[in-house]
């Protein structure tokens, strides 16, 4: 093996180890700010869940359903044909 082979293959494992060092550190990054938002809604949560204990339970009045306006049964749509002729007859192309 020549000096300029052993060279690369320094500079290739140098350049493995680096990335795998950054890889190392970027992951604690991620876990780091990982648990800090996790902690950050823990805290949250007891504060909501403690305030919630404080205050007075709200009552909500259940909805009541509304009333369907009726139809009577002389208020029957005309039949199809008798609309378009209807139609035609005052002057409408169909």
């Amino acid at each position: 093996m020549s000096k300029e082979d052993r060279d690369r293959a320094q500079a290739r494992l140098d350049k493995t180890t680096r990335a795998a060092q950054d890889a190392r550190s970027g992951k604690a990054d991620r876990d780091s700010a990982t648990r800090a938002v996790l902690d950050n809604m823990a805290k949250l949560k007891a504060l909501r869940l403690a305030r919630e204990a404080a205050a007075p339970p709200v009552v909500v009045a259940p909805k009541k359903a509304r009333a369907k306006p009726k139809k009577s049964g002389d208020e029957k749509a005309p039949a199809l044909t008798d609309w378009l002729a209807s139609q035609q007859n005052g002057g409408r192309r169909t």
